[in-house]
């Protein structure tokens, strides 16, 4: 739930690259003059806000609603309550994540991104572990309060956000934990809304290879060079796009369809069959999100490219969380999760945001 792996990678990495926007290369690093703070880069933002901002990366956050929507959704349950507490706990641990992983690369953003709030000095490094702290706190609390699956699944979601950032980032076990951790989140959604896992677990292990692809492009987000990974990662979109589009999972007792037919959309057989359409048109739009900067960096891994790839990846998760619940069945919930991508680019441009970096 932190930052992609390259960077430094929830997320996410989450996750300088193109915006949540879509916007161009976030900031070019810039060494801070001596005896003063780093200068005003384009994606910066004046004052404390615009430091945090930036630190925590707020349009990356449109990317995680969606895991909790789609657990809710494979688990065969209405979204409710609870599922707002899974969505408040995975916010908070994917924000937590956001500060530990600044904290934990301080040293290295020092030397490769020193604009970036920690070293230049904007936010101070005591500040910003005091916040994963207390965001880790917040966001078990808030599991906690969607029932004890609920936090079943929290506690070793925040755990691997933490060993993630501390420990295995550097490591070939980082896009696994990475990976583990999207996961985790979108089990999570299932637990609150609907008390069990089990029936997410093939939309999990989805989402976690999805993730899994995209941390291991980042890995060379700031130095480039890489033509595997991107290729790699261009391959598992394919695979992912006609899994999502063509071989639905069994679905939960509530929604499963009647083996009688139908005209489309007058009956089961009809629904399945405008579930099946609306499921594939998302995954195009995945395959659409994702694709084209992978290839990009393919034919060129430069670092710029890379980077931009890596955002693409990260945008990316929001159509395959709409098809993932769709997939499901759960078509109010996929066109729900569907609107958060243009809602985030909202969010990003009202706000001044579209050059805060997502990575």
């Amino acid at each position: 739930m932190s930052r992609t792996a390259g960077s430094t990678v929830r997320g996410v990495p989450a996750p300088a690259a193109s915006t949540a926007a879509g916007g161009p290369t976030a900031e070019a690093a810039t060494p801070a003059p001596s005896g003063g703070a780093a200068p005003r880069t384009p994606g910066h933002r004046g004052g404390r806000t615009g430091a945090w901002t930036e630190l925590l990366r707020l349009p990356a956050l449109f990317t995680v609603p969606g895991d909790a929507l789609a657990g809710a959704a494979a688990a065969g349950a209405r979204p409710g309550p609870r599922t707002l507490l899974a969505i408040g706990s995975s916010l908070c641990l994917y924000e937590a994540g956001m500060a530990l992983n600044d904290w934990a690369d301080r040293a290295e953003d020092a030397v490769e991104r020193p604009h970036r709030p920690i070293p230049s000095g904007r936010v101070r490094p005591a500040a910003a572990l005091a916040a994963a702290g207390a965001l880790t706190g917040a966001g078990l609390a808030l599991a906690a309060g969607a029932g004890r699956p609920a936090l079943a699944v929290a506690a070793p979601l925040a755990a691997t956000v933490w060993a993630y950032d501390l420990a295995l980032k550097h490591t070939p076990a980082g896009p696994a934990a990475m990976a583990a951790a999207r996961g985790l989140d979108l089990l999570l959604g299932a637990a609150a809304t609907g008390g069990g896992t089990r029936a997410a677990l093939p939309s999990a292990a989805l989402l976690g290879t999805h993730t899994l692809a995209v941390t291991a492009v980042s890995r060379r987000e700031t130095t480039g060079g890489s033509v595997l990974a991107p290729l790699a990662a261009l391959a598992t979109t394919g695979a992912l796009t006609g899994l999502v589009a063509h071989r639905r999972t069994r679905l939960p007792a509530g929604r499963r369809a009647a083996a009688a037919p139908g005209l489309p959309g007058s009956g089961p057989a009809g629904r399945a069959a405008r579930d099946g359409v609306l499921a594939t048109a998302l995954g195009a739009a995945y395959a659409a999100a994702a694709a084209r900067p992978y290839f990009h960096a393919a034919l060129n891994p430069s670092p710029p490219l890379t980077q931009r790839a890596v955002s693409g990846g990260i945008r990316a998760t929001v159509p395959l969380q709409a098809a993932l619940a769709a997939r499901s069945g759960a078509v109010t919930t996929s066109l729900l999760v569907a609107a958060l991508a243009p809602a985030g680019r909202l969010f990003a441009r009202k706000a001044g945001m579209r050059k805060v970096s997502i990575t």
